[in-house]
């Protein structure tokens, strides 16, 4: 009896250790690695972001028109804190055999067009959204570097107007950068992300 109470246990435990896992990298968990390809050509990883304070990991794309409205706040916020040790890196999730429009190569297009000087790369495999939980475009990952090792410091949306800048009346983005800038925890470290789903492979 005993040894069956112990299995209903167990296979309990990794059943829910399943679920956890499924539903992606949470606040506090150290942030996965990746090898992605730039609109430059160049293959980006956080390993060579490894002098920097922290990192705005950003899922977006072309398409959608919640990425669209945010695309200049996104170069703004980059503007503000990539000199500080902060820069944004843009992932775009989406399958480009679903949405043409968010192809690499329109994806180099877009961010001539948009002036990007933050990198924009392409999760082709669309293994790294699903690592890190993203279902929408934006969905914003903010990422501390704690002596060469990045951790989950804040995870959702860019701010709570994706419609009008000028009235956003609250900037988490913003305010978990400047938290991480002080060495203070986010508050909030988690907010629901606004915007279009994240196009899966059929």
């Amino acid at each position: 009896m005993k040894k069956l109470w112990f299995f209903s246990l167990l296979l309990c435990c990794l059943t829910c250790a399943h679920i956890y896992a499924a539903d992606g990298l949470k606040v506090g968990d150290i942030a996965a690695d990746f090898s992605l390809k730039n609109v430059d050509g160049s293959m980006i990883s956080l390993k060579d972001y490894s002098s920097s304070k922290g990192i705005i990991l950003i899922f977006t794309c072309n398409h959608c028109p919640f990425s669209k409205a945010y695309e200049d706040r996104i170069i703004q916020i980059n503007k503000m804190y990539a000199e500080k040790g902060c820069p944004v890196i843009a992932i775009n999730p989406n399958d480009e055999v679903s949405v043409p429009e968010d192809s690499y190569d329109n994806m180099k297009i877009r961010a001539k067009e948009k002036g990007f000087v933050f990198p924009y790369i392409q999760d082709a495999t669309q293994q790294i959204a699903k690592t890190y939980g993203a279902t929408r475009t934006p969905h914003v990952y903010v990422l501390k570097n704690n002596s060469g090792v990045f951790s989950i410091a804040y995870i959702g949306a860019i701010d709570d107007n994706h419609s009008d800048a000028e009235n956003v009346k609250e900037k988490y983005l913003v305010n978990a950068i400047e938290s991480l800038m002080q060495n203070k925890p986010a508050s909030p470290d988690f907010t629901k992300a606004i915007g279009c789903s994240i196009k899966w492979k059929k």
